[in-house]
Parts: structure tokens; C-alpha cells; sequence
């Protein structure tokens, strides 16, 4: 009896041993912590009248911040997206869009931001902050929105890329068309440049070069 209650014992511990082995393989591992929530990059906003790319009080205010918060990111990026309400015709809006676009890297730049470190966009009446219909006078429509991220300088146009050629030649349109630059858009090249940056540089490239050659600014390369 005695030795039969050793072996007992024996397989109960050997049970009980196997038990455990199998319960820790099968246990998983804890998941991984999720990631951070991604942090918005600064931004700021500043609004026009009517029909007008002129700077208020106000937005040379807020640029002033803007700028200020520049210094202090380090080797940012600018990007000024420019804005209208939806009163005059999409092809005017394209172009008072980047005129305020550009009326705003021009003071950041008079502030002391580098012109290589600012991207100027316009688009239109395409993206409102309020929706209204056609026609529409909306104050809060007509704005910039300056965007202040990033560490790094962007990437150069990859080598057969259209969208990234068309969107070089924006930006040497743009170099150009500043209030006191060579170019001033039109209604053709505004939509040229709607088109690029839509990502539909097929009938935009043509309009674009062209315009720089009238200009007789170089075009960018292209490989």
C-alpha cells in the first residue's frame, strides 16, 4: 500500500506539473500598448473681404504668431492653403485663392520665414469651412490656413512621376506669381494648377510650362 500510494502521489504531481506547462502555453501575450494619438501640427487662420487678398489688423496678427511659432519648431514647413466663398466663378476663386495664398508668404517671409520653406496652395471655393450654396458671400469661407509641420525639407520629384512634376511647376508658378513677381494667375493657369493639385496633371502640365516660358522662368527638371 505504502509503495502504491508513492506512485499515486508520483502521477498526481506528474498531472498536475503537465497541467500547469500546458495552461502557460496557452496563455497569449499581453498586446502591445497602443501608439501615441497623432499630434495636429500647429496651425492658424487668418480671413479676407470680400473680393480681396488684402491683410487685415488682425491677420498680420495672427501671422506674427504664426512666424513665432516657426522659430521655435526649428527646420519646419509652411504650407498656406488659400480659400474663397463660392460667390464668383470657380475659375476667379482658383485665382483669388492663390493670391491670398500668396499675399500670406509674402508677409511671412517680410517676418523672416525662409520663401524655400513655404508651399502656397489654392483651392477655390472646393473646400469650405461653412457649406453654403452657389453665390454665397460667406466671411468664414474666405481664408488661409497656414499648417506649420515636419522636421525635414520635402522629398524631390521622383523621376517619371506627372504629379509630382506638375506639382514642381506649381511651385515655380508660384515663385513667380507673388504680388510683386513676373506672373500673376489667369483664369487658365488657375485651373491648371486646380487640376495638379487634384492629381490630374495631364491636361495641366502643357498650361503650366507654357505659362513659365512666356515668363521665361526655367522649367524644373524632369527626368
Amino acid at each position: 500500500m505504502v509503495w502504491g500510494d508513492v506512485m499515486l502521489r508520483k502521477l498526481l504531481v506528474l498531472f498536475v506539473a503537465t497541467f500547469a506547462i500546458g495552461a502557460c502555453a496557452s496563455e497569449q501575450p499581453p498586446p502591445p500598448p497602443p501608439p501615441p494619438p497623432a499630434v495636429a501640427p500647429p496651425s492658424y487662420m487668418v480671413f479676407f473681404d470680400w473680393d480681396s487678398a488684402k491683410l487685415s489688423d488682425s491677420a498680420l496678427n495672427t501671422l506674427s504668431q504664426a512666424v513665432t511659432t516657426f522659430r521655435n519648431t526649428g527646420n519646419a514647413r509652411v504650407t498656406a492653403t488659400g480659400h474663397t466663398d463660392t460667390s464668383g466663378s470657380p475659375e476667379y476663386n482658383m485665382a483669388l485663392s492663390l493670391r491670398r495664398a500668396n499675399a500670406v508668404k509674402t508677409e511671412l517671409v517680410r517676418q523672416g520665414v525662409p520663401a524655400t520653406a513655404i508651399t502656397v496652395v489654392g483651392k477655390g471655393e472646393t473646400d469650405l469651412l461653412v457649406q453654403t450654396g452657389d453665390g454665397v458671400r460667406e466671411p468664414q469661407n474666405r481664408r488661409v490656413v497656414i499648417v506649420i509641420a515636419g522636421t525635414t525639407a520635402a522629398a524631390p520629384p521622383m523621376a517619371g512621376d506627372d504629379v509630382a512634376y506638375c506639382r514642381s511647376l506649381v511651385n515655380a508658378y508660384n515663385q513667380g506669381a507673388g504680388p510683386r513677381g513676373s506672373l500673376q494667375p489667369d483664369n487658365a493657369t488657375a485651373v491648371a494648377i486646380g487640376q495638379c493639385q487634384a492629381g490630374n496633371p495631364g491636361p495641366a502640365i502643357p498650361v503650366l510650362e507654357k505659362a513659365l516660358r512666356d515668363a521665361r522662368i526655367p522649367l524644373p527638371p524632369r527626368a
